[in-house]
């Protein structure tokens, strides 16, 4: 039985290295290169793949994405039905997102905007010091990315606030569930970091009536999913000056048009969905193991609940 990789070409070669390191009697087919359709019994695979696709091996045990979030592969016509999805997990990728948000925060706190903006005019001039200790950070999602980035903006001595659909309990971080635990973070948040799953549920949620609530001069910082932003809302807020910066890694399409206003916006600060990358050494433990699992029947790792989309 053959594991099928589908991904970006320069990637594929690295995967497939990383998994026989860890399993050498692995048959790793590099798609299009199939073979058999038979013979396939686990795919790893990334948003570029077809889900249509995988129907044609009629023995796929499991599919693998490459990374933390799964919408990509829950979209129509989503993987193949009764065939589980388990998504990664992964220390790397954890501790990049951190970095990126962290990186963020200290961009929007230490005021980076407003004196590129005065090198660009060649002014001189010193701003007020910010007070770490007054700047409040609001993260949405505290799953596994969220968490871990709390913990390390808290670490820096920032007030550090976190919401999530169920409740949570974490050291150090005041922590709110549910709609009106949502209104009532967001009025008390300088700084809002989004690391949410992309559901039917989430999708827009950083819209106009949320962007208003947040306190005036708030930033916003979105490392999830392009769809958790409605782009005009937040134009229309930042240039209405409610909204003091945003930085952004993903957005909805990728790549972005390149008519785009986010490319020339002096507020806002973009990366090309770079935040957390994942690294196939760190990663490939966590797949092999579960094709391992799903071969003898045992319980998979970071399993896809599909009533939740995460």
């Amino acid at each position: 039985m053959a594991v099928l990789l589908s991904m970006k070409p320069h990637l594929m070669a690295a995967w497939r290295d990383a998994m026989l390191a860890l399993d050498p009697t692995l048959d790793i087919r590099m798609f299009p290169d199939t073979g058999a359709p038979e013979a396939i019994e686990a795919a790893v695979c990334w948003s570029s793949h077809d889900m249509a696709e995988l129907r044609r091996y009629p023995n796929l045990k499991l599919i693998c994405s490459m990374g933390a979030g799964v919408d990509h592969l829950l979209r129509p016509p989503g993987p193949p039905p009764g065939i589980p999805v388990a998504r990664l997990v992964d220390t790397m990728l954890t501790t990049q997102m951190g970095e990126w948000v962290l990186l963020n925060v200290l961009r929007f706190h230490r005021q980076d905007l407003d004196y590129r903006a005065q090198q660009q005019a060649r002014v001189w001039d010193e701003l007020d010091a910010p007070v770490t200790a007054t700047r409040s950070v609001g993260i949405l999602g505290l799953g596994a990315l969220g968490s871990h980035a709390a913990g390390m903006i808290r670490a820096v001595g920032f007030p550090v606030c976190g919401w999530s659909r169920r409740a949570k309990s974490l050291p150090g971080v005041t922590c709110f569930d549910g709609d009106a635990g949502l209104d009532a973070m967001v009025a008390q948040t300088d700084i809002l970091v989004c690391l949410l799953p992309l559901t039917p549920a989430t999708r827009g949620v950083i819209d106009a009536r949320l962007l208003a609530r947040l306190p005036t001069g708030a930033f916003v910082i979105n490392g999830a999913r392009g769809g958790h932003v409605v782009d005009a809302d937040l134009l229309a807020a930042i240039d209405a000056g409610h909204i003091a910066g945003a930085a952004l890694d993903v957005f909805e399409p990728e790549p972005l048009p390149t008519d785009h206003r986010y490319w020339s916006h002096p507020r806002v600060v973009m990366t090309p969905h770079a935040a957390s990358i994942t690294i196939p050494a760190s990663a490939a433990p966590q797949v092999v193991e579960n094709i391992r699992r799903a071969r003898t029947g045992e319980p998979l790792l970071n399993l896809v609940d599909f009533s939740t989309g995460y």
